[in-house]
């Protein structure tokens, strides 16, 4: 989750804006303004946590689960031997695989700032929000994609259903209003569709003023998967992959270590 300014390109995907009603129909209960949150016990350090993806997963899924971003340390440990929906955020061509891997073999440099604590602090209420009107619960767990273990993706929300379909949330803050969903926010999404196998995602975002919302309750858009946008993001993850090892492994046999991809 984060707080970034609109993109100037329209959306590139099949969504539907949605402010007063869910996915059945029914009224949006009003999103509570609570401007602390308070760290229960099992997010303090030196207790247990509780399962960090949302109940009723399958084990299959839930093995795929290789860190918990409560444990930031270890999630962004876990992250760095991965490429993540942040890597692919930016990947806009093969011309954007060299600043890539320069980023990601030595970091951006930023921490966060005060829109991205604003972020942080207002996630657990758009969560609760979203779990009480779209039924998507809150999840925390780092997940591995099947075929290729180094596509990593932390969704903001997750539901799994009767049948095995995967529905997943991604919230965001912005302080400028939005006519459509930022282009590097959709290749994130998609990015998170390819890891987790979901047919779609509600993505959900909060404008504010002076880290003020705006407005009673969230706004949020349906975004359908896209095969062929994820595509183009596998094969320039297996690029950006290739010139990580090629950069960190000079070697003629590195042929050898290609990035594993997609059978179809």
């Amino acid at each position: 989750m984060s707080d970034r300014s609109a993109d100037p390109h329209p959306i590139n995907a099949n969504h539907n804006h949605n402010r007063s009603t869910n996915a059945r129909g029914s009224p949006h209960r009003r999103l509570v303004r609570t401007p602390v949150i308070a760290r229960s016990a099992a997010s303090r350090p030196g207790t247990r946590h509780p399962p960090a993806y949302a109940r009723g997963v399958t084990p299959e899924l839930a093995e795929r689960i290789v860190a918990d971003s409560r444990d930031r340390v270890g999630w962004l440990r876990a992250r760095s031997r991965g490429i993540t929906a942040t890597d692919v955020a930016h990947l806009t061509s093969h011309r954007a695989i060299d600043r890539a891997a320069w980023t990601k073999l030595r970091g951006s440099g930023f921490t966060g700032n005060v829109y991205t604590e604003h972020g942080r602090r207002r996630e657990p209420e758009i969560a609760a929000w979203v779990a009480a009107t779209h039924g998507i619960l809150p999840s925390t767990a780092l997940f591995r994609a099947v075929v290729e273990p180094r596509h990593l993706a932390t969704p903001d929300g997750l539901r799994q259903d009767r049948e095995g379909r995967i529905t997943l949330a991604e919230i965001k803050t912005t302080n400028k209003p939005w006519r459509s969903i930022p282009r590097s926010y959709l290749r994130q999404v998609w990015w998170q569709q390819h890891v987790l196998g979901a047919e779609r995602t509600l993505v959900i975002w909060e404008q504010h003023v002076d880290f003020v919302p705006v407005g009673d309750e969230p706004r949020c858009a349906w975004v359908d998967r896209d095969d062929a946008e994820i595509g183009t993001l596998v094969r320039l993850a297996t690029a950006l992959i290739d010139e990580l090892h090629r950069r960190t492994h000079p070697s003629p046999a590195r042929q050898l270590h290609r990035a594993l991809a997609l059978a179809d």
